[in-house]
Formats: C-alpha cells, structure tokens, sequence
C-alpha cells in the first residue's frame, strides 16, 4: 500500500474514531452512574428503617437487621426454618402496622419490651449471651427469604399477634381483648407438647391466695370455688371465687398465671392452678408452627392455619 494513502487512512480514523471513542467512555460512565443511583433506590425501598425504642435509648434501623433481632429474640434457636419464616413474616407486619398506624412512642414506631411490643437482641448480645452464628445465620436467611413479605385481610395489614404455646387451643380475639377480629379466631394447635410450658403449675396458701385477689374469703379454701365457664379455645371466661365472678384475664393478671387455660385444685390449705398453654393464645403460637414445620408444611400454610382468611403480599408501599 502507498505510505501516503497508509498515513491518510491514519489521520482520517483518529479524526473520527477518537471522538467515539471518547464518547462511548462518556456514555459507559454516564449509564454507570444511572445504574448505581438505580441500585441505591431500589435498596432504600427495599431496606426500610424504623424507628426503635431500646434499652439505651432511641436507634435508627434497618428493618431487615430490626427483624434478625427479633427471631433471636422471640423464637427458639432450634426452631425449623419454616416456622423462622412464618415468624419473620408475622414480626415484620407487626412492626410495619405499628409504623403505620399506632407508633407508640412518641418519635419511635416501637420499642424492645416483648410485653409491650416486640422482644429484639441484637447479634453481637446475642452472642456474648452464649449464641452461635448460625443461628444469627438462619435468623437472616428466614428474614431475606421472606423479604417485604406481610400478612393482610381484605388488603389492609393485620394486627399480627403471637406467642409461645397454646395448649392445643389458640383463643379468639374476642375472648381475650373483647373486640371480634374474624382472622384471629380458635383454631387447633396439635403437636406442642413439646413447648416448656405446655404444662405448668403453680401454688397458693390460703393467705397468699386472698393477699393476690386483695380480700379476705370466708370459711375454708374448699368452699371458695364456684362454677366455671370456658371459651371457645378453652380458656376460663369466668369462674366464681368466694362469691364473686372474676374473667379467666383478670385471675391471670391477678394470679401471674402463664394462661387463662387453667384449672383449680385444693387440697387442705393449698390452691394449686394448673395451666395450659403460655401467653394470651391469641393468633400464631410459635410451638403450633414449629410443629407444623416438622410435619412438613410450609411458612404459608402455617400462616394461613393461624391467621384464616389472611393473604401474604408484598409491602411494597413501604419507603
């Protein structure tokens, strides 16, 4: 090839090929850019914060890590993966409703304290109190697999309640709190036998027992009981104690009793109340749903078992 028309051919390719070139370094770095910022709104939609109340003081959350601490918290190491998930999907609906609609604490949405709210540790107490990482591992993984995943009921998010036994029984809401909620009714809760207090018994002298209802009875502890009458989950609704009628609520308060499924025996001057079951039995129970899980149902079954009527979806209106 003639050198003139080789060095030609040269100027004519950096003349027009040099500003595509730089043009298409531009164009890669511009999408680059547009990608990134793409990626970081898809994950502050995907990673919400909340808002919580601890134990020192208020803290800004993920609500992914929010809920980690949760399952270490409220459900037992050892618990199946399904009934994990079935817990995170329940934890991470509480914690969006109370967002939403009731936020209890002023500037914070919820707080730590599993009598008020829900019970969080996070994963570094978590191990110095003795944890393993996988089980922080199995928290996490439950939590990603149900990622943004809530419960509704006629498309508005439930009121998810839980707790630890039932006894075979759950209770309505009706029977608890007073207040008709058609997805948190009695239903069979089989295989929790193997819940700690499943069983459980506590015991009274006669003079602890009236120091507990504040009054004095008459006679002996063997006239004090009267009829009883029982709820569609087997609690006491009602029970007559020394002429008056206390609600199976009132005696557990009254009483620390672990349920209201309980019954009475005396002997002598001692009262002895046998319960069933360990908290308010009002929607999930988490030994119910590890039993399930070991049976082989998956977390959604076990949610639809508990909550009828509910639907899982996607929170995606959540920011």
């Amino acid at each position: 090839m003639n050198r003139k028309w080789m060095y030609f051919g040269l100027v004519i390719l950096l003349v027009v090929g040099f500003p595509r070139l730089i043009f298409y370094y531009l164009d890669l770095t511009t999408r680059e850019t547009e990608n990134a910022e793409s990626t970081q709104q898809t994950y502050l939609v995907e990673e919400p914060m909340i808002q919580v109340l601890t134990e020192n003081g208020s803290e800004k959350m993920k609500l992914n890590d929010y809920l980690v601490g949760v399952l270490l918290c409220e459900i037992p190491a050892d618990f199946h993966m399904e009934a994990q998930k079935a817990q995170a999907v329940v934890a991470r609906t509480y914690a969006i409703r109370t967002v939403l609609f009731k936020n209890k604490h002023d500037s914070n949405a919820i707080c730590t304290d599993p009598d008020c709210c829900q019970g969080y540790l996070d994963p570094e107490s978590y191990l110095l109190s003795g944890g393993d990482t996988d089980r922080i591992y199995s928290a996490r993984s439950a939590v990603t697999e149900t990622d943004g995943l809530v419960l509704t009921y006629e498309n508005q998010l439930i009121d998810a309640t839980y707790f630890s036994c039932s006894g075979g029984q759950t209770e309505d809401a009706l029977a608890v709190w007073g207040v008709d909620i058609p997805y948190l009714q009695s239903v069979s809760s089989p295989g929790e036998e193997i819940a700690d207090h499943y069983w459980d018994s506590t015991s009274f002298s006669s003079e602890e027992f009236q120091r507990a209802l504040g009054r004095k009875l008459p006679n002996s502890p063997n006239s004090w009981f009267g009829a009883s009458t029982y709820t569609a989950g087997g609690g006491v609704a009602c029970i007559e104690i020394g002429g008056k009628r206390y609600s199976g609520t009132e005696l557990r308060t009254l009483l620390r009793l672990r349920s209201t499924a309980f019954s009475v025996e005396v002997v002598n001057d001692t009262i002895t109340i046998i319960t069933r079951g360990f908290g308010h039995r009002v929607g999930m129970s988490q030994y119910g749903a590890q039993a399930m899980a070991l049976g082989g149902r998956p977390y959604n079954e076990i949610l639809a078992h508990y909550y009828p009527g509910t639907v899982i979806d996607k929170a995606d209106f959540i920011s």
